[in-house]
């Protein structure tokens, strides 16, 4: 029996891990790096042992660090989560060679499946259905082709190439992605399919040579080939279900499986799937199978490491779940990791958290709460964010919008674009493949239209107006915003997403709304609102427009507002009214979009550009982001070299478009 288990991972899978120990009477162990000591899974633990340093290769990539915590804290077993060193076959055998529990496959299970070629082969021997793989990039003559690590998982290191033109360098970049995310570098190629739809199956296998299929997934939706919309069931043809756990089955049942595993297919248009990987660990849309099943994934994972059979009967699939990842990133400036503090972090009409779901409703499984902050060192992702409905549109309507009404203030995030993919008329006809994204460019608009942006302005002027008022009551007896010269508008500004917008109005003697305007206003085409004050204060001001009353709920720090509203969110800083002189940057800088390192240079002082030429590329966050010419011009500065560190705002590159350098 298990009686003190380390999670060798941090975030959302450790709460998630820690949350199925409590309800079994397990003590827990958190392994955390300096980064991630005040974080929620540190304090949830009964036991926290620190790994000095912050980045991942020095702290949860340590097997020798890990270990010596497990011996350190007593712990008896260790379960790695995902990511990491999950699928790190020396650590599963270094942990069970120390006299660990080690929750998961075998170490030779994993080395098996870790190496993606020599998986192929040996489940292409099992009857399993295979694409066309090579590891020389001579011998590819048929694109397109998908360059894949033969380690890890996630979508690190995967490139789609077109042509034999960007094949040496696809490999080279998805090498460095790969050794940074798994120790690795190791990649191998593999025949894309256009319009393929990545079906998954859970399986589960035990100590009496027993496995099987827990139900299946449907993870179609990704950015940068990384699953952020995850379903159960898969909407398929009860013909290819069939096919497919039965595939899944033997895949497991070819290498004695153990564990909670995940054999991963491409659905060609046809119907016809194929082989992708076997993943040998939970994977992070567990939750829609559990939600499904009403099994608790991480319970089995541990009586089955305990060396229990699995139960005789397992539950049908029920119902329809529906996963997204809300993650820290920019989506409309090329999926750019975001950083800073999680000023709010709610969301309404959560039942349950890590599981215990009975019924409709939504469950969150997180990483972060509110004041939790999110750095450059690991994985964008928060939270997940699950729904469970009877039917399909019944998921999709709970979760679009929970995710549409949550307060998620201070970190830019991906979820607009995940409500709008929710809401889209394509995924609720399941029209859906791996390129949705690329072909769907208008989930990438902002929930809130630009015509509405004047509104939520409006409403951070008042909100803002009534805080000032409520920290000087000596003028309690006038109304807000009253002036003896009534023709002078109160007025302010903010610096907003597209610029600094200025918001002008004026209250009568009963403290309505006289007269309002802001500055760039709305599309002149759009008929202007008409717009009655009924409520404002310092965090809730209620507008009357065109005869329907808005709440608009606003949330101030220091000089950021945040006001959410019924149209969706916005996210403005307020500006000085008498603001001092600062420093100017040089006209053509380009500026880091977060802290990270140059981990090339790919251009030379004085050397001429063309816009979207690439300049350097910044690694942060596991992940390489580009950085390239906005515009024509001649490099002037680059002040930072390969392998600088720079921070949020550094300049990486001055270009000069004067015309005393032509094109």
């Amino acid at each position: 029996m298990i009686s003190r288990l380390l999670v060798a991972n941090r975030g959302e899978i450790a709460r998630r891990v820690f949350a199925t120990c409590r309800a079994l009477g397990v003590e827990t162990v958190a392994v955390h790096s300096d980064a991630d000591a005040a974080e929620p899974f540190v304090a949830e633990a009964d036991h926290a042992v620190r790994l000095p340093g912050a980045a991942a290769a020095e702290t949860y990539l340590r097997v020798e660090l890990i270990l010596d915590a497990a011996r350190r804290s007593g712990a008896d077993a260790v379960h790695p989560g995902y990511g990491f060193l999950a699928e790190n076959a020396e650590f599963a055998a270094a942990v069970t060679d120390a006299g660990l529990i080690w929750v998961g496959p075998p170490a030779k299970v994993i080395a098996a499946m870790g190496d993606k070629l020599a998986a192929k082969a040996l489940l292409a021997e099992a009857g399993v259905p295979m694409l066309p793989s090579w590891s020389d990039t001579d011998a590819i003559s048929d694109f397109p082709v998908l360059v894949k690590a033969s380690a890890g998982g996630g979508g690190r290191g995967m490139r789609i190439v077109r042509d034999g033109g960007g094949l040496a360098e696809a490999v080279a970049s998805a090498r460095r992605e790969a050794a940074a995310a798994f120790g690795d570098g190791t990649v191998f190629i593999e025949r894309y399919v256009e319009r393929g739809r990545h079906v998954e199956v859970q399986i589960f296998g035990d100590a009496h040579g027993r496995v099987v299929a827990l139900g299946d997934r449907e993870c179609s939706i990704q950015r940068r080939h990384q699953k952020i919309v995850e379903e159960a069931p898969a909407v398929v043809p009860e013909r290819v279900r069939t096919a497919l756990h039965e595939a899944a089955v033997a895949a497991g049942r070819a290498v004695d499986y153990l564990g909670a595993g995940t054999v991963e297919f491409l659905l060609a248009p046809g119907g016809e799937f194929f082989f992708l990987e076997m993943n040998t660990r939970l994977q992070v849309e567990h939750p829609v199978t559990e939600l499904c099943t009403g099994l608790d994934l991480v319970g089995l994972q541990l009586l089955v490491a305990e060396g229990e059979p699995l139960p005789a009967t397992l539950p049908v699939s029920t119902g329809h779940a529906i996963e997204v990842r809300l993650c820290a990133e920019d989506a409309t400036a090329g999926w750019r990791p975001a950083t800073g503090t999680l000023h709010r972090f709610a969301v309404p009409q959560v039942a349950a958290e890590f599981g215990g779901l009975a019924g409709p409703g939504l469950r969150l499984d997180s990483g972060v709460v509110a004041g939790s902050v999110v750095g450059v060192h690991y994985d964008s992702m928060l939270a997940k964010l699950v729904a469970w409905g009877r039917t399909r549109p019944e998921a999709i309507r709970l979760l679009s919008t929970a995710l549409a009404r949550a307060q998620l203030h201070g970190v830019t995030t991906n979820r607009d674009l995940l409500v709008r993919v929710l809401r889209s008329p394509a995924f609720a006809a399941v029209e859906i493949d791996t390129g949705f994204l690329d072909r769907h460019a208008e989930v990438f608009a902002p929930l809130l239209p630009a015509d509405r942006f004047p509104l939520a302005a409006l409403a951070a002027a008042l909100a803002s107006a009534a805080g000032r008022r409520a920290e000087a009551p000596v003028l309690a007896g006038l109304p807000s915003g009253w002036r003896n010269v009534p023709a002078v508008p109160q007025v302010t500004r903010f610096s907003g997403p597209d610029g600094a917008v200025e918001v002008r109005y004026r209250l009568d003697r009963t403290g309505g709304l006289a007269e309002w305007s802001t500055e760039p206003g709305a599309d002149a085409t759009v008929e202007r609102p008409d717009v009655a004050l009924v409520e404002a204060t310092p965090g809730r001001v209620v507008l009357d427009v065109d005869g329907v009353r808005h709440a608009y709920l606003v949330h101030r720090v220091g000089s950021a507002v945040f006001v959410d509203g019924p149209d969706g969110a916005a996210s403005l800083v307020e500006l000085p009214r008498l603001p001092l002189p600062t420093a100017a940057v040089a006209a053509g800088s380009l500026l880091a979009p977060l802290p990270g390192a140059v981990a090339r240079v790919h251009v030379q002082v004085g050397q001429r550009v063309s816009a979207g030429d690439p300049l350097l590329t910044l690694e942060a966050m596991k992940l390489e982001h580009p950085v390239v010419a906005p515009t024509d011009g001649v490099v002037a500065e680059l002040p930072v070299p390969a392998g600088g560190q720079v921070r949020a705002g550094a300049v990486l590159a001055v270009i000069d478009t004067t015309e005393e350098n032509p094109r």
